[in-house]
């Protein structure tokens, strides 16, 4: 019997996005800021270490949760796409240590940059 992992975040990204100029607090030394995506209310930006999604929550957005996601903590990865360069249902899965997470990424996001960051920061 197969016990799968519900997933515990399921984010989505919109569209690519300039890197927050604000993101540069939350770097340690050594870290660079590599590429960000929009999110549905704020962004998640890929650094050379982790994943940084923020998320701004209430009704005027002033109270903003971050989440920090190590890529040593990623054991594994899948991307999925209907065989586009540009797919409308593009997603990418991680298996981490704490759980699962899907992301959703919207039309025109390059699912093989993803690939290819991902590959590059957990196969070092």
């Amino acid at each position: 019997m197969t016990n799968e992992l519900a997933p515990f975040a399921v984010w989505t990204f919109a569209s690519e996005c300039p890197i927050p100029d604000d993101v540069a607090g939350m770097l340690v030394d050594g870290e660079k800021a590599v590429c960000a995506y929009k999110t549905i209310r704020d962004a998640a930006i890929f650094t050379n270490k982790r994943l940084i999604v923020r998320d701004a929550q209430g009704l005027k957005g002033k109270k903003v949760e971050i989440y920090t996601l190590p890529y040593s903590s990623i054991v594994m990865y899948s991307t999925e796409n209907a065989g586009k360069l540009l797919d409308l249902n593009a997603e990418v899965e991680l298996w981490t240590k704490a759980g699962h997470i899907k992301i959703n990424l919207n039309r025109g996001i390059d699912i093989r940059k993803l690939d290819h960051l991902l590959a590059s920061a957990i196969l070092k």
